[in-house]
């Protein structure tokens, strides 16, 4: 009998009891040689005494316990080649037909290794399906899971091609800087991704928000910062450079943490741990359901009191009265300070000593979150006609947000009136990665790098990497 064609067939395969039993024997026989050339390489000659260079001794059993583990790998990816019938369905409602076993070449965490899987072809779709690829997470990418995981990280922390350096001398892999960048983009996306899912589960109500229990205080702080960007994001925008035109494209940071307690002098403590970050080079209007969305997570529904903290920019305000309409709204008092600061400089601009016990003066008031006095005496200094424009911008300022400059009395409640951590979060999130001499993002890489940096801050880098839609 004549069989059919061999594109179709696959030949009968060993038990697995038996592939078990090759499998061990082969590692053995390998394990044996690998270490008799590490002692034959490693030894001192001689009587033994000294002679041995504990950094060349470390780094070659590393690299030989990695040619094993490599081998170790290869072997188990051999016994399953992804052969699963004849047929199966090409994800488009059709049937590939089994064609043969095809090789590739992937960077693991432990050492390159071969791997041979079934494919399939699809004539409806004219396209190939290789289900091994899939089961394995490695379909389109030459790096396995954990390299993608540890090439994403690195990326996120550092330049793309000093970590490509360090991966290559602290793990012993090779992905070059440009692979870098696309796995630390594509990650980003998927993250993303994954966190905009959670939140449509949230709002739909498939998921329920964490923690169960009553949160005494839960704050939510925003703010912006300008990240450097290829001319092509910038094209068309007015900017404050000497040219007129815009170098830098917003990001607008958020953040949301909880307070249980006070401190022995009674000032508000942040709870450790409790920080998660969400951040977006996209408008007020898109960003503000996110930051709600993600306060919904955090449980926002069962805080006994929600805490609004910001500067004075007009759309951190807009997303506090839209979407938390019954919160605390808090000015951070240090930028508050600085406009009091300006002020005093624009009306003292010849008198240091008078500019500085005005200005002390003032700020005492606004401590205390006496603005009505504040603004009185703003009024009682006369100013010159070519900085009344000026002067009238920062009262407005303060008559803008007078009652979210109750410091007096938000001491009192002991809540935060500064908007420290999510100004931190600008500084360590953003700037220290990519605002960097030389940096110029498109936003996609911009954002994608900043979610890598956000779950990582907050806590989250190893329960989203534990999904497979995200490796």
């Amino acid at each position: 009998m004549k069989r059919d064609h061999c594109q179709t067939w696959s030949p009968p395969q060993p038990s697995r009891t038996a592939k078990k039993g090759a499998l061990a024997t082969e590692l053995r026989e390998e394990i044996g040689q690998e270490v008799e050339r590490l002692v034959t390489l490693l030894t001192p000659a001689g009587d033994g005494v000294g002679g041995l260079d504990l950094e060349v001794a470390e780094l070659a059993i590393r690299a030989g316990m990695h040619r094993i583990g490599g081998s170790f790998l290869e072997k188990l990816l051999a016994l399953d080649r992804g052969h699963r019938g004849p047929r199966v369905e090409c994800g488009a409602g059709h049937e590939a037909t089994f064609v043969n076993y095809r090789e590739k070449y992937l960077t693991t965490v432990l050492a390159p290794v071969r791997v041979q899987r079934a494919y399939y072809h699809c004539a409806d779709c004219h396209g190939g399906v290789v289900p091994r690829d899939d089961e394995l997470r490695i379909a389109g990418s030459s790096l396995s899971p954990g390299v993608r995981r540890i090439t994403a990280r690195t990326g996120s922390q550092e330049p793309f091609a000093q970590a490509s350096r360090d991966l290559a001398d602290l793990a012993g892999i090779t992905v070059p800087a440009k692979q870098v960048e696309r796995v630390s983009e594509a990650s980003g996306d998927r993250i993303r991704k994954a966190a905009e899912n959670e939140w449509a589960d949230l709002l739909a109500g498939t998921i329920l928000p964490l923690p169960a229990t009553p949160i005494p205080t839960l704050y939510v702080a925003v703010d912006g910062t300008g990240v450097p960007t290829v001319p092509a994001e910038t094209e068309g925008r007015a900017g404050k450079g000497a040219d007129g035109r815009a170098h830098t494209r917003e990001i607008k940071l958020g953040c949301v943490f909880t307070q249980t307690k006070l401190d022995e002098d009674g000032r508000p403590v942040r709870d450790p741990d409790s920080t998660s970050y969400l951040a977006t080079a996209e408008s007020a209007e898109t960003f503000g359901p996110m930051v709600y969305t993600e306060a919904l997570r955090r449980g926002v529904q069962r805080a006994r009191r929600v805490v609004i903290l910001g500067d004075g920019a007009r759309w951190i305000w807009n997303i506090a009265g839209e979407h938390f309409p019954n919160s605390i709204q808090v000015v951070d008092l240090y930028h508050a300070r600085e406009h009091v600061g300006d002020l005093a400089t624009l009306l003292f601009p010849t008198d240091p000593t008078e500019r500085r016990q005005w200005r002390e003066a003032r700020v005492t008031e606004l401590d205390r979150g006496d603005i009505t006095t504040l603004l009185h005496q703003f009024r009682q200094v006369d100013c010159a006609s070519g900085i009344a424009d000026q002067v009238r911008k920062q009262i407005s300022y303060f008559e803008t947000n007078k009652t979210r400059m109750r410091y007096g009395e938000f001491r009192r409640m002991g809540i935060f009136v500064g908007s420290g951590v999510v100004e931190a979060g600008c500084r360590s999130l953003v700037h220290q990665r990519l605002k960097q001499s030389g940096m110029r993002w498109s936003l996609r890489g911009a954002q994608s790098v900043i979610w890598l940096r956000c779950h990582q801050a907050g806590g989250r880098w190893d329960e989203f990497w534990a999904a497979p839609k995200i490796a």
